[in-house]
């Protein structure tokens, strides 16, 4: 195992995309302490912004112990190991991620699990907006894998995904699922305006307070509960929404019945 601790309060935003144990691997503890990351424009070794230190265990893991919310992409395109940070996390972090696990107990920035296609990322404080997206452009969302969020989550989380499954326990912002066309997104409380749209496919379940169903979503059902995955399964009753119907969207929209009594003159059209 080895244990990074930043060895100042970064100022500037530092890429470190080779804090991975994918690159950690097979390596001597002076291998991994010049490896490159860049501090602001200025190309630098891990050793001059952390100490590393190596314990024996048994499997790969690398734990950061203390605040690194300015470094940027940890664990990006990770394929094995283990990360667990102490302390929060910034931008990008498990971007393109395929396999392994990382854990934050702290808050994350943006985009954190970008275009993952496997692993699981769990985070124990909230993470910012476009969990999960791609960026700017481009339609490459989630494609497996999973996400659990314990606490709040911005806005587009899980936009354009394809696969996989994010979990939020706490509230989700807007665009909730914006152009989802598979996989399914559970969240535990609350969400704004504009969840499903222009979803062609998959599942949102809203176990919460949700403020208005699109218009181009129709009532279908209304279903006694919900399964999430394969072991997780929620009580409901919820209702059940079709759409987006802009889009000949045939996803599937879950709202608490009981936290939504603004939804009821929907069972009129049932």
């Amino acid at each position: 195992m080895i244990i990074l601790t930043p060895l100042k309060r970064f100022q500037l935003p530092v890429v470190a995309e080779c804090i991975n144990p994918d690159f950690f691997q097979s390596k001597t503890p002076k291998e991994t302490e010049a490896l490159e990351v860049w501090e602001g424009n200025k190309q630098k070794k891990i050793e001059e912004l952390f100490k590393v230190k190596e314990v024996e265990a048994e499997s790969l893991m690398i734990t950061i112990d203390g605040d690194v919310s300015e470094v940027r992409r940890i664990g990006a395109n990770m394929k094995s190991g283990e990360i667990v940070i102490h302390g929060n996390a910034g931008m990008h972090l498990g971007e393109a991620m395929e396999g392994g696990k990382i854990t934050v107990h702290g808050n994350v920035d943006g985009w954190a699990g970008s275009s993952m296609k496997g692993g699981v990322i769990e985070i124990h404080g909230n993470a910012g907006e476009y969990l999960g997206a791609p960026y700017r452009g481009s339609s490459q969302g989630m494609s497996g894998g999973k996400i659990v969020v314990h606490g709040n989550v911005g806005n587009e989380a899980g936009a354009h995904m394809r696969h996989g499954l994010i979990e939020i326990y706490g509230c989700a912002g807007q665009f909730l699922g914006f152009r989802m066309k598979d996989g399914t997104i559970y969240v535990e409380k609350d969400a704004e305006a504009r969840v499903g749209a222009c979803m062609i496919g998959g599942k949102i379940i809203i176990r919460g307070f949700l403020e208005s169903v699109l218009p181009t979503f129709t009532i279908d059902d209304v279903k006694s509960k919900v399964k999430v995955e394969e072991d997780h399964t929620v009580e409901g009753p919820f209702y059940l929404f079709l759409g987006d119907l802009t889009e000949n969207g045939s996803g599937k929209l879950y709202v608490s019945r009981e936290k939504n009594p603004h939804l009821s003159p929907y069972e009129k059209l049932l």
